[in-house]
């Protein structure tokens, strides 16, 4: 029988490292996602394919389920990182591909797979729906986290997110605000690996309780500005806070320093999108910089509560 599953995409809007102590963070899940198809094969076997938003084939691979390894594939890495997350899958549920036959499985992204939106975490989150596992405990054995991506995942909506005591605590909210129309998203045309931002932070040292209870304070008030004025503001602040911690400037200080308005990191620093406050005309900015990729919030992010 064939099955389909979809997940959402991501974007961290607070709490961006401190999140991985404990500190409650905004998160977002993105109207981009990615789908998984599988289907019973006659064939002995998995087969994986993956497809791009337009549809064209980017990864392949062939699966021996008997020895649970890799036949043939079209890239070692991808391959390698696919497997895993099978073989921690069917650690987690040992009854997992066990089909007398085989698997047709074919992944496609509706995002462009260089922009950050969390093809990793969409995929985790659609193994382990077909799986009928905890994504969680997959996300831990394989990419490591938080965890925020995999509730977004599963979340059609805006986003509260704490990991509190092995456990994560999601709650759904409203964000959409009534400046909405000047907050945009700006590609910064470089994949962030999350894990080397997670290292950098690891590296410094601080008062974790102090930014846990900081970076919470923020998020909340940042949920429940009313006017521009406010919510800038506490963006510009949020970015202090982070950049302190981390010892980095904050992206607006490294590649935008004339801008006049806010600009906000999203995740890990130094790459995919940022936020910026503005209006159409001021995008020109970017664009005039090489900044083609620039999306409204309005058809970036999910609104309506599932």
């Amino acid at each position: 029988m064939r099955q389909e599953f979809y997940s959402n995409g991501k974007l961290l809007l607070t709490g961006e490292y401190a999140v991985l102590d404990g500190a409650k963070a905004l998160a977002l899940p993105t109207t981009f996602g990615q789908f998984l198809t599988v289907e019973p094969s006659k064939n002995k076997g998995l087969f994986w394919r993956s497809l791009d938003k337009e549809g064209k084939v980017w990864f392949e691979m062939e699966v021996d389920l008997g020895t649970m390894h890799i036949r043939t594939s079209t890239h070692t890495s991808n391959a390698n990182t696919a497997l895993k997350i099978l073989i921690e899958a069917q650690r987690l549920q040992p009854d997992f591909l066990t089909h007398e036959g085989g698997y047709d499985l074919s992944t496609q992204l509706t995002f462009p797979k260089d922009w950050g939106l969390g093809s990793s975490s969409t995929l985790i989150n659609n193994i382990a729906q077909w799986a009928k596992i905890d994504p969680y405990k997959l996300l831990a054995t394989t990419f490591g986290g938080s965890g925020y991506d995999i509730a977004c995942a599963q979340h059609n909506t805006p986003i509260t997110y704490q990991w509190v005591q092995g456990a994560p605590i999601v709650e759904a909210v409203e964000f959409n605000p009534e400046f909405n129309n000047e907050l945009y998203f700006v590609y910064l045309k470089k994949k962030q690996n999350s894990r080397d931002g997670i290292l950098q932070y690891r590296k410094q040292t601080f008062n974790k309780n102090e930014l846990i209870q900081v970076i919470g304070n923020l998020t909340s008030k940042i949920m429940a500005s009313k006017d521009i004025d406010s919510f800038e503001t506490l963006l510009n602040l949020h970015e202090t806070v982070i950049s302190n911690t981390i010892r980095i400037p904050t992206i607006k200080e490294q590649l935008f320093s004339e801008y006049p308005r806010a600009i906000k990191s999203l995740g890990a620093w130094g790459g995919d999108f940022i936020l910026v406050i503005g209006d159409d005309a001021s995008m020109g900015y970017f664009r005039q910089r090489g900044y083609e990729t620039i999306i409204p919030f309005s058809e970036m992010i999910l609104k309506k509560k599932s």
